[in-house]
């Protein structure tokens, strides 16, 4: 049984995930949150390949079916709505461009809270105000005056990660942004949307809606050139002026959509980013998901590096008798060529979502060999230790023992 306290930053996706498994090799984990609550609703996440395998060892996979969209795949269309191309989620075995398992960000976020909440310590309405580490372990101030120590700090508080900045640097070091914004928000179903996703393309944008659970309500997705913006990612009145500005005359549903973002309980926009460093840990102080190294949602990913980083960093932390040095290492180690698969193929879909002038060069060909090896490589490419000999509390569900199994599956396809 270990004595060590972890403190997690965030709890979003990475966070919880993270506590489950920390929890179940035996640690004492304390969830630290800014947010009052958890943030419902967001854009619609992917599990594929080797993530489900990692929901299917946390015991969470009848939790993540049940909270699934149901979404039965995806329609284009032209201005009219008349559709161009289908796309359906058994495609590839279901890890196509609609996934077999597809959950909005929100309601995954609220399934592993509720696994979790039990034996982690939940601290919301809070954050790290500042840090110093030792050879034993981290003093950590919070904002709300608390001051304790742990034995390790993780931050898995999302690309704007303040611990990032705090403990490895200002953002501008890490952040790649891929010239385009993304932008969700949930609208009253009026458009006679089923269960099928609809997206609308033209001139580098694009308008589209998601079908939810509650069918009387659809999630709107809109995307745009933006490389020439800056927007705090805090202030919602100037981001829903500079969508307004930028689908301006984008024809579609997209005015009736637009028309119901003032009385959208959930509205997101950010910069389509990734974050990508030479390491993601300092002394005892580690990063894991989004914080670490963000793929953007243009690698329909970013959910399963979170999943698999959380099974991953916690295993070998446990592995390694808790040592930072050897545990960091080791996830480093496992993760980073799964990693790098998966930035790439977020940055081939950005770049085939520019728009180009006549004596551009062209923009990238989907259709090799090339590409469905990489695709492999970002659904299945890294390998699952079973970690069986690590001593833990005896605490949630068995491990099964299925080390490095990735499944087989065929070409696939990924979000877009």
């Amino acid at each position: 049984m270990s004595n060590t306290r972890v403190l997690v930053a965030g709890a979003s996706i990475a966070g919880p995930a993270l506590a489950h498994w920390l929890h179940r090799w035996g640690a004492e984990v304390t969830v630290v949150e800014r947010a009052r609550a958890l943030r419902p609703g967001g854009q619609a996440v992917d599990a594929r390949g080797v993530t489900k395998e990692v929901i299917r060892r946390m015991g969470l996979d009848p939790a993540v079916r049940a909270a699934c969209t149901r979404t039965l795949g995806a329609r284009t269309v032209d201005a009219d709505g008349t559709v161009l191309e289908t796309f359906r989620v058994d495609d590839d075995g279901g890890d196509g461009f609609i996934a077999e398992i597809e959950i909005l960000r929100g309601d995954l976020s609220q399934v592993l809270y509720d696994d979790t909440r039990d034996d982690a310590e939940y601290i919301f309405g809070d954050r790290i105000a500042g840090l110093t580490q030792d050879a034993d372990g981290v003093d950590v101030v919070f904002a709300g005056g608390g001051r304790r120590r742990f034995d390790l700090v993780i931050g898995a508080d999302g690309p704007h990660s303040e611990l990032r900045a705090m403990v490895f640097g200002p953002h501008e070091q890490f952040v790649r942004r891929l010239g385009h914004m993304l932008a969700f928000y949930s609208v009253p179903n009026e458009f006679g949307l089923d269960k099928w996703l609809i997206e609308y393309q033209a001139s580098g944008r694009s308008a589209g809606l998601r079908p939810l659970r509650d069918a009387t309500r659809a999630m709107a997705m809109f995307s745009f050139p933006a490389a020439d913006v800056d927007i705090d990612h805090r202030d919602i009145p100037a981001q829903k002026r500079l969508l307004r500005e930028r689908m301006a005359g984008l024809g579609w549903s997209t005015p009736g959509i637009l028309a119901h973002l003032d009385d959208t309980p959930d509205f997101y926009l950010d910069q389509v980013a990734q974050v990508v460093m030479d390491r993601w840990s300092s002394g005892r102080v580690g990063l894991l998901g989004d914080a670490a190294f963000s793929s953007s949602p243009m690698s329909g990913q970013g959910t399963g590096l979170a999943l698999v980083g959380a099974y991953v960093l916690a295993g070998e932390l446990a592995a390694g008798g808790w040592d930072p040095g050897i545990g960091f290492a080791a996830y480093e180690r496992r993760m980073r060529s799964f990693v790098e698969a998966n930035q790439e193929i977020a940055r081939l879909n950005a770049r085939s979502r520019d728009v180009r002038g006549p004596e551009a060069e062209p923009g990238p060909d989907f259709t090799g060999e090339w590409f469905a090896e990489l695709v492999q490589r970002a659904i299945n490419g890294v390998e699952l230790p079973d970690y069986a000999g690590v001593p833990h509390s005896g605490a949630g569900r068995t491990v099964d023992h299925l080390a490095g199994r990735t499944g087989d599956l065929g070409r696939s396809g990924v979000d877009a």
